[in-house]
C-alpha cells in the first residue's frame, strides 16, 4: 500500500538543522497522521507521498517550504506585569529562550519565545521556532493503512474535535511546539487567565 491521502502513515525521521539533530522518530515512536489532511508541512507531504512501507527518503526544505522566513514584525515586548499570576511572576517563567505557551484573543493558543529583555518590558517572539531555517530530513515509511471512518471524522488523535472534547495540542514532529493561531489585533498573544484586557493587549495562558 502506498502513501496517498486518507492513508494513516506511521514514519521514522530524523531533522537536522544548522548541523544538528533538531528533532527525530524511532521505529519505538513512530511519527503518525493521514496523509494529504495538512498535519504535516505540503511539502513535506508531496516528498514521501507515493512511497511504500520501507521506502525511505532524504529531502531538504527551505525556509519558504518550511515554517517561512523570520519576521521582524511578530517580535513584540510585553509588560513584565502582564506575566503575573497572583500578583507574582511564577519561578522560572521568563527564562530566554523559553517557549510559553499563550491565549490569543479568539482563545486559540500560540507559541512565544522570549526573546529578552528590556526594562520592564519582556521581548516576545512569535515566529515559528524554526522560521528562517532550512530544514534537512531523511527517514523511512514503516507502515501505510487505511484511515477508519471515525479517524477521517475526528482526526488520528482527536484533532478534528471542538476544544472541550480535546484537550490537548496535537504536536508536529520538528516543529517545537503546537496549536498555531493568530494573535490579537496587533499579531500578539494572550498572556492572562482572565482574557484580553479593554485595550486588546494579551494575556496569559497558565499552564
Amino acid at each position: 500500500m502506498k502513501v496517498e491521502k486518507d492513508k494513516v502513515v506511521s514514519l521514522t525521521y530524523e531533522l537536522t538543522v544548522d548541523g544538528k539533530t533538531a528533532d527525530k522518530a524511532t521505529e519505538e515512536k513512530p511519527l503518525d497522521y493521514i496523509h494529504g489532511n495538512h498535519m504535516l508541512l505540503p511539502k513535506f507531504e508531496a516528498e514521501v507521498e507515493g512511497l511504500e512501507p520501507g521506502g525511505g527518503f532524504a529531502f531538504t526544505l527551505t525556509p519558504e517550504e518550511g515554517y517561512g522566513v523570520h519576521d521582524p514584525s511578530r517580535i513584540f515586548n510585553l509588560p513584565m506585569e502582564s506575566f503575573m499570576i497572583d500578583g507574582r511572576i511564577p519561578e522560572g517563567l521568563l527564562v530566554e529562550g523559553r517557549v510559553i505557551p499563550m491565549m490569543n484573543q479568539n482563545g486559540q493558543i500560540v507559541q512565544g519565545t522570549v526573546a529578552g529583555f528590556e526594562g520592564d518590558a519582556v521581548k516576545m517572539d512569535f515566529n515559528h521556532p524554526m522560521a528562517g531555517k532550512t530544514l534537512n530530513f531523511t527517514g523511512k515509511v514503516v507502515s501505510v493503512r487505511d484511515a477508519t471512518e471515525k479517524e477521517l471524522t475526528e482526526g488520528l488523535h482527536g484533532e478534528y474535535l471542538p476544544p472541550e472534547e480535546h484537550h490537548r495540542c496535537h504536536k508536529h514532529h520538528g516543529d517545537g511546539g503546537c496549536c498555531h493561531g493568530k494573535g490579537n489585533k496587533d499579531g500578539e498573544c494572550c498572556h492572562k487567565d482572565e482574557g484580553c484586557d479593554k485595550d486588546g493587549d494579551c494575556c496569559h495562558k497558565d499552564e
